[in-house]
């Protein structure tokens, strides 16, 4: 059983999904690995990642319209918001997703359905430089 790691950084514009499926497929693809597991960890508290569909992009909009009605900016219970009125409802959004996601490896590939992609979930209205760590454990 072998382990290696690799951070990737992932630059964004503001609020919106960013996939990294060719950073995760190149990182295995490298590593040579026949079969194992796939760990993606963001390093944030304030983005996200999600496996999600990636032919239609109507699903991103329609994610990003029920994020922002689900948890919107301007609630006045809040008190989190030393980096302006988006801070907290980043954090919330975050809460509700998650920072890491396991994939599975066979055949030297990370095993993703037909339409499924890897994708940083950035909840901040304003660009972030975010970091990525993948980690393959396997043979």
């Amino acid at each position: 059983m072998r382990q290696v790691q690799h951070i990737i950084e992932v630059a964004t514009r503001g609020p919106g999904l960013i996939e990294i499926t060719s950073e995760l497929e190149r990182f295995v693809g490298q590593a040579g690995f026949e079969m194992g597991l796939v760990t993606a960890f963001v390093r944030h508290t304030s983005c996200s990642l999600l496996i999600q569909e990636n032919a239609d992009p109507d699903v991103q909009r329609d994610l990003m319209t029920f994020f922002r009605k689900l948890v919107p900016e301007g609630m006045d219970w809040v008190v989190h918001d030393a980096e302006g009125p988006d801070d907290m409802p980043a954090h919330i959004k975050s809460a509700l997703t998650q920072v890491s996601v396991g994939i599975p490896v066979s055949g030297g590939r990370p095993v993703l359905g037909t339409w499924q992609g890897l994708y940083l979930f950035e909840h901040r209205a304003r660009p972030h430089r975010r970091q990525v760590v993948l980690h393959l454990i396997g043979e």
